[in-house]
């Protein structure tokens, strides 16, 4: 089972930045000398605005220096991490959002106002899982039901939008168990949960914590969580590892990225900054609450983990002919 805070994967990333300290020291000591933005590119209240906000109140007060987090939703990510791209490479501009924004995005948006090597991941700060439900109606126990029943008559998801995790997480069901299915998209994870509740879909694959107060009063009945581990929030609730169908497994990288040609003294400053305020329990347990993952990765790993997740979503792309108008 892994467990919320992976400490020997942190303790070694600290060390690894630690041995650097004189000379980060050296080429970044008047690094910030002023205000620094954290750009939250999805809505405000959801999972990467509460990542940016503790981790912008944490090394305010490590560098006496404002952290600010300014909202800039759309596109599915798009609109924050062109503003990042357009950003003096600094390290002063700094954005939070989710892997599809880059693993996704460019496969399916007939445009794309940056390019994806314009930035560059400063952490894998977090990661999280989706849980698929079923209204009631239906009469699915368990994944296995949903599947049987969309292989004979198909059923429908709602998911957060075209290109969503969810989105994403419904079309891998189809290819890897011969489901039908019927994708309908919302603007939001909001109204997405609403169509469950109120029955206009069969089904949706959405984030665990705003569907578990739905699920606790059985207006929702939850099937399995996409992630490899169950989540410490729906601790019942089997994965999809355990229902059966390890091909499904599906998790959200929760992403801090900065303009590609910040200074690596800049970078490794703000991850090993950013390594000490995820050891902080008060934010351990923030994040926590959200059914987030601590994770850590950085440079070449983080990189690779962008990748493998664009060339697996390329292919459902192409596969499922996903594209955003």
């Amino acid at each position: 089972m892994r467990t919320l805070f992976p400490t020997r994967r942190l303790a070694l990333l600290a060390l690894s930045t630690c041995a650097l300290a004189p000379l980060l020291h050296a080429q970044t000591a008047d690094y910030p000398n002023k205000p620094v933005k954290f750009v939250n590119a999805f809505t405000p209240g959801g999972p990467a605005d509460v990542l940016a906000r503790s981790l912008g109140e944490a090394l305010q007060t490590q560098f006496r220096q404002p952290f600010i987090v300014e909202n800039k939703p759309g596109a599915a990510g798009n609109i924050g991490a062109d503003l990042v791209a357009k950003s003096p490479a600094d390290g002063y501009t700094v954005m939070f959002g989710i892997d599809t924004t880059f693993t996704i995005n460019p496969h399916i948006y007939p445009t794309m106002p940056f390019k994806p090597g314009d930035l560059k991941p400063l952490m894998v700060v977090a990661t999280s899982g989706l849980m698929v439900v079923a209204h009631p109606s239906t009469g699915f126990k368990s994944l296995s039901d949903m599947v049987a029943t969309g292989k004979a008559k198909g059923v429908n998801f709602s998911s957060a939008g075209s290109g969503s995790p969810g989105h994403l997480a419904a079309e891998m069901f189809g290819g890897a168990t011969g489901m039908k299915i019927q994708h309908i998209p919302y603007k939001g994870n909001a109204p997405a949960a609403t169509a469950v509740l109120a029955g206009e879909v069969d089904g949706g694959v959405l984030g665990v914590p705003a569907l578990m107060p739905h699920v606790k009063a059985g207006k929702m009945t939850a099937l399995a969580v996409t992630s490899r581990q169950r989540s410490k929030v729906a601790p019942d609730v089997p994965t999809v590892v355990e229902a059966g169908y390890p091909q499904l497994v599906q998790e959200i990288l929760y992403m801090a990225m900065v303009h590609a040609a910040t200074p690596e003294p800049v970078v490794q400053t703000l991850q090993r900054s950013m390594l000490e305020a995820l050891r902080r329990p008060d934010i351990q347990a923030r994040l926590a609450a959200l059914d987030l993952q601590v994770d850590g990765a950085v440079g070449a790993a983080a990189s690779k983990r962008l990748a493998d997740l664009s060339a697996q979503y390329g292919r459902v792309a192409k596969a499922t002919n996903m594209k955003v108008d």
